[in-house]
């Protein structure tokens, strides 16, 4: 059925216009996922319940995880605008309740509503792009996308401890909804293209097995090795569950009628290779910026705002190469050199920053974090960009949300990876500093930072402290390297496909009314 939605002449303007919209809808979702971190300890501090604490993570990441699969089939099958708009209005009323919120149980709920909305914004942003302009063009905005999503990324944080610091931690959720009302409106207005709606079964058994899976991939990483060892009854189980999931999944998929993730996109290589090179840049990127903060905050003795501005060359850097990029893929065509390069370049910079330590000048320390943000930004979207070169209009939803999908699993295994390897490494260093002296150990997404209790140790034992949690912490950060290797390896593998030169839209725009 087609659509009766006017779709005026996409100008130049209208397109710059909308993907404006995207971007801004992009960065709000991104931003929320790191954005409490900083916060944390004051919203313990008000509503109480620190046993429950690393759930304002969890239940954001899980709901996110979930919408992305989801929300690219909805989008494939009623219209993107019409679930992008509804995302956004979700996203709102999530943030609007979470910064009202009376009780640490009523914030983990209300994040995770928020964390529905989020999860389709960033699927469905990158997806609608495909709609407005041709893969070839698409390089350039891709580029900007990268931007907002890293910068986002990278910069949250900062954005907690700012509004933490100076207002109130509720404004890290209220400030959303005038933002979020702008990008409603924006998209309202200028993304108006042709679709067609198809009556089309969902796929109610292959959503509700991907959500079980996911919810049981997400507590497995977020519980083990800290709230409950990794043979506890309780983590195998929930590992059980979430493999026998992935498989009935699996399963179902083969036989649906209209599968919610089509099976067969993995038949082609250069999409299968784009999504797992996702994954490992997914491991690497979350990797470093959830331990950053932890080595600028305890080892060189930051506070939650400095230390988010200290993160501004890795920004910075991600952003230009993410720019430089997209505009180069437009100009020549060629993608396949930027998903090789940018890994290797961002393992090499985690490789220097490895050997970091508490003496290590500041001008070293930023000159190593924006070769990271370089190489980065040369991959983060141009994987996504791969798929939807790849993929067929009916199903760019689907593709576009599966790269997301995959990245996000890669970043939440790094950031469990890593902390275990952290938490490993600080307990034997601590064991040899003083035997006995107990010290509180950070979270594994570095909301507790024990820099107060850091700070009342004798001089020569702060120092031991000090070294120790160096040590560590660059442990974890080698550990990104391999991933970074991988990634790079497998882009090597990938096929240079001719980019499309036409729009990929699920209508000709000729047959619009």
């Amino acid at each position: 059925m087609l659509s009766d939605v006017d779709t005026p002449p996409l100008t130049p303007a209208r397109i710059r216009l909308a993907f404006s919209g995207l971007a801004l809808a992009l960065m709000l979702a991104a931003l929320d996922q790191s954005v409490v971190a900083t916060a944390m300890p004051t919203i313990v501090t008000d509503l109480g319940g620190l046993e429950h604490i690393a759930w304002l993570v969890t239940a954001y990441l899980a709901a996110v995880i979930v919408a992305t699969p989801i929300s690219g089939k909805l989008g494939d099958i009623y219209g993107r605008r019409t679930v992008f708009l509804v995302a956004v209005v979700v996203f709102i009323v999530g943030s609007m309740l979470c910064g009202v919120a009376q009780s640490l149980n009523q914030l983990i709920a209300f994040r995770a509503v928020q964390g529905f909305g989020g999860g389709a914004l960033l699927a469905l942003a990158v997806a609608m792009s495909a709609d407005l302009v041709s893969p070839r063009e698409l390089g350039r905005y891709q580029g900007y996308f990268g931007a907002a999503f890293g910068a986002a990324s990278v910069f949250g944080p900062l954005v907690g401890g700012f509004f933490t610091e100076e207002l109130s931690w509720r404004w890290i959720f209220y400030i959303n909804l005038p933002i979020g009302a702008l990008c409603f409106a924006i998209v309202a207005y200028a993304f108006r293209v042709p679709v067609r709606r198809q009556v089309r079964p969902f796929d109610y058994a292959g959503t509700m097995l991907v959500a079980v899976a996911v919810v049981a991939v997400v507590l497995v990483l977020s519980w083990g090795g800290t709230q409950y060892p990794w043979r506890s009854s309780t983590i195998l189980v929930l590992a059980f569950a979430g493999l026998l999931a992935t498989l009935l999944f699996i399963a179902v998929e083969r036989r649906a009628a209209d599968p919610l993730l089509p099976l067969g996109l993995y038949r082609d290589s250069t999409f299968t290779l784009a999504n797992a090179a996702s994954f490992f840049v997914g491991f690497g990127m979350f990797g470093a910026i959830a331990f950053l903060p932890l080595f600028l905050q305890v080892v060189r003795g930051a506070n939650p705002t400095n230390s988010g501005l200290l993160l501004l060359p890795m920004m910075l850097g991600l952003i230009v190469s993410a720019l430089v990029s997209g505009a180069l893929i437009t100009k020549t065509g060629k993608y396949k050199l930027f998903p090789i390069a940018g890994p290797a370049v961002a393992g090499f910079g985690m490789y220097l920053m490895s050997t970091m330590g508490p003496t290590t000048p500041r001008s070293v320390i930023t000159l190593y974090m924006a070769i990271v943000g370089i190489g980065v930004g040369l991959c983060l979207q141009v994987l996504v960009l791969i798929a939807q070169n790849t993929a067929q209009p009916e199903v760019v939803g689907v593709a576009t949300s599966s790269v997301a999908f995959i990245r996000t699993i890669g970043g939440l295994v790094g950031v469990a990876v890593l902390g275990a390897v952290f938490t490993r490494r600080l307990t034997a260093e601590l064991a040899t500093v003083a035997p006995g002296t107990p010290i509180n150990l950070p979270r594994q997404s570095g909301a507790t930072v024990p820099t107060q209790a850091l700070a009342n140790l004798p001089p020569d034992l702060r120092a031991g402290y000090v070294q120790a949690f160096a040590d560590a912490l660059t442990e974890a950060y080698l550990w990104t390297v391999p991933a970074f290797g991988a990634a790079a390896v497998l882009a090597v593998m990938l096929r240079q496909v001719p980019m499309r030169q036409e729009v990929i839209t699920a209508e000709p725009a000729s047959q619009s009314g």
